[in-house]
């Protein structure tokens, strides 16, 4: 199934959403999400996070964005991935915690730390 920018396929036997959107500032972002619905209150509170990270660091060019859902996990379970497209390595960070919100949050303050430390290693050769 195909949608205006959404496709849905089955991999494994996974249900996965990709939906690619562009932000205001021109990053492309996709995101997936892995054995649940998805849901647009999730993917708008991340695109606001993700502007306010872009804003501070330009030279992303891309986002993914994997939500799951850990049915086992007692007190978490709720899993959210991001692997950012930069010049150099890509950063990744993830985040197990107990509601969408918390778990987003804490892996963009994950980004932001590597990005940092990332941009003063690069500031004296440029």
């Amino acid at each position: 199934m195909l949608f205006s920018n959404n496709s849905i396929f089955v991999k494994n036997g996974l249900f996965i959403l990709i939906h690619s959107l562009k932000t205001s500032i021109k990053m492309k972002v996709n995101i997936q999400f892995v054995k649940m619905s998805t849901s647009e209150t999730i993917e708008a509170y991340t695109i606001k996070k993700l502007d306010g990270l872009i804003k501070k660091f330009d030279t992303i060019i891309n986002t993914r964005v994997f939500f799951k859902k850990e049915n086992n996990a007692k007190d978490k379970g709720v899993i959210c991935e991001m692997e950012l497209s930069v010049p150099g390595p890509r950063v990744f960070a993830s985040s197990d915690e107990k509601n969408y919100e918390l778990a987003v949050k804490n892996t963009i303050k994950d980004l932001e730390i590597q990005l940092k430390k990332r941009k003063a290693i690069l500031k004296p050769h440029l």
